[in-house]
């Protein structure tokens, strides 16, 4: 993806800012703080969350933060004063203020490039179901709007006929009017649906088109006006209509059968979407904020499944990301949610997902792999199944299927949050099979990710090591000390736990050299 404002471009998979096409020079501290701000252009970005994304919430002072923001405006050719690009809210943080538009990035034959860009589902019908944009003031109905397109891309990609792009990608395109032939050349999907939902009074009036992307083509469009009691109702309306839409012989049945088991308390439904948007920022007050709203869902409707697949989630970030000190209550609460959500719905490729992540913190890969097996039968589209597999598979020492799932996930969600894993999982399938080089190219792509946590780093500084890159190796040595010097190799390995010894002890070596 490359955002493009002024006559600049700020490039996400090349770790660049141009301008004129020529390259600005900027920190790599600099350019995260870009990105972030330009992701989230419709929003303010709260000087807290600044911290949190680009230091990884480690304690730091004002005039380093503010230092930052100075470098990024004369990057920018803006000052404090103008505040052309960036303002500053003061008390709160920052807006990017630019008009910005969205290309894709060229492709590249072959070489480290290539799997990022691929084009998913070639062979069959694809689609990206966009947020749908909320006109007016909906108070505490606002979750609709990503709440309805959210389990539309969950219900479809049930369907084994359907390519279908995870929400993390899809959920990028949030313009007024999104242009479905730019969706289809970043997204590589053939169809694109998008809508608006508007709330007025008690009624509820939800429009939807699908849109070809090779010429922008609106091929069905359809109105739903009902109460808003009728919520639910309208979206298995959406859904039915989308299949008819694609004129698919699948019978209407099949269709809804395929719907998840959702909580028909809006209430609880608000607030589980409301804790998914938290939740995939990956922070930890974000986190937190999303483990509240995840409780406050399963009050309203302890029987809602896929609530406790989320407060799971949330337990397992705390756990890996040690966000939290007590650990082990941690993994056992990840456990206990996900078997709740699992008991509640057995076919949800959400809860199964959680299942199988509640494995990794014990290093349980064969348990782990089971359930991400079961998650993938249920759901062949679902991306975050598939690298959750991949990262599996790599640390069993199966390197080609973990690097076959990597590049499958990074296809199905191009643009995901969760991209930087993904190509990091890619570099441990590579020195599981002792490509070294080829572990090197992709740990430091995922390395240089916006978002990517400190151990992330530390695959990077191992991989070069073992692929004869000192410099490079000590520089992200460096960098993994500068940003939690009491990370230490059992840190690493907890959260890692290889079953294959021979890559463990490989990547043990090279990070004792460097004295991590």
């Amino acid at each position: 993806m490359i955002y493009l404002f002024d006559e600049f471009e700020l490039d996400r998979s090349k770790v660049e800012l141009r301008r004129n096409g020529t390259t600005v020079p900027v920190e790599p501290q600099v350019f995260a703080l870009l990105l972030l701000l330009a992701e989230n252009g419709e929003r303010l970005v709260s000087r807290d969350e600044v911290i949190e994304k680009v230091w990884d919430g480690r304690i730091i002072s004002e005039s380093a933060l503010d230092s930052r923001i100075k470098s990024a405006r004369r990057a920018l050719g803006d000052d404090g004063k103008a505040q052309r690009l960036i303002r500053t809210i003061h008390g709160k943080g920052f807006r990017f203020v630019a008009e910005l538009k969205e290309a894709a990035a060229p492709r590249h034959p072959g070489g480290a490039e290539a799997p990022y860009l691929a084009r998913a589902g070639d062979a069959k019908p694809s689609i990206a179901v966009l947020p749908f944009r909320l006109i007016g003031s909906a108070d505490s109905y606002s979750a609709i709007a990503d709440g309805l397109p959210d389990e539309l891309i969950a219900e479809l990609s049930r369907l084994r006929w359907l390519s279908v792009i995870a929400r993390g990608s899809s959920f990028r395109f949030r313009s007024a009017a999104p242009d479905p032939i730019e969706v289809g050349k970043v997204l590589g999907v053939r169809y694109c649906l998008s809508g608006t939902v508007e709330i007025a009074s008690s009624t509820l009036t939800v429009m939807v088109q699908l849109a070809h992307t090779n010429d922008a083509r609106v091929v069905w469009g359809d109105r739903f006006v009902s109460g808003i009691a009728d919520i639910h109702a309208t979206r298995g309306a959406i859904l039915a209509k989308l299949v008819a839409a694609l004129e698919l012989q699948i019978p209407l049945h099949e269709a809804r059968a395929a719907r998840l088991m959702a909580s028909e308390n809006l209430d609880a439904w608000s607030a589980y979407h409301l804790g998914l948007h938290h939740m995939f920022r990956f922070a930890c007050h974000d986190n937190a904020v999303a483990g509240e709203l995840f409780t406050r869902a399963i009050a309203e409707d302890p029987h809602f499944a896929r609530a406790h697949a989320g407060l799971s989630f949330v337990h397992f970030q705390n756990a890996f990301l040690k966000y939290t000190p007590n650990i082990p209550a941690e993994v056992r609460m990840a456990r206990g949610c996900a078997e709740r959500a699992v008991e509640l719905d057995s076919l949800d490729p959400f809860a199964n997902l959680t299942m199988g992540r509640s494995f990794w913190l014990e290093g349980d890969l064969d348990a782990s792999c089971t359930w991400l097996e079961r998650s993938t039968t249920i759901s062949p589209s679902y991306a975050q199944g598939i690298y959750a597999r991949a990262w599996t598979h790599a640390l069993s020492g199966r390197g080609t299927e973990g690097r076959a799932d990597a590049d499958a996930a990074m296809a199905l969600s191009p643009l995901d949050p969760l991209h930087y894993a993904m190509a990091a999982t890619r570099a441990l399938s590579h020195i599981v099979c002792g490509e070294d080089a080829e572990a090197a190219a992709w740990a430091e792509r995922a390395a240089r990710s916006p978002g990517a946590h400190v151990l992330i780093a530390v695959i990077a500084a191992a991989a070069h090591s073992l692929n004869g890159n000192r410099q490079r190796a000590a520089a992200w040595a460096a960098n993994v000390r500068e940003r939690n010097p009491t990370v230490t190799q059992a840190d690493f390995f907890r959260s890692f736990p290889f079953a294959d010894t021979a890559a463990q002890q490989r990547i043990a070596q090279a990070l004792r050299a460097l004295k991590i």
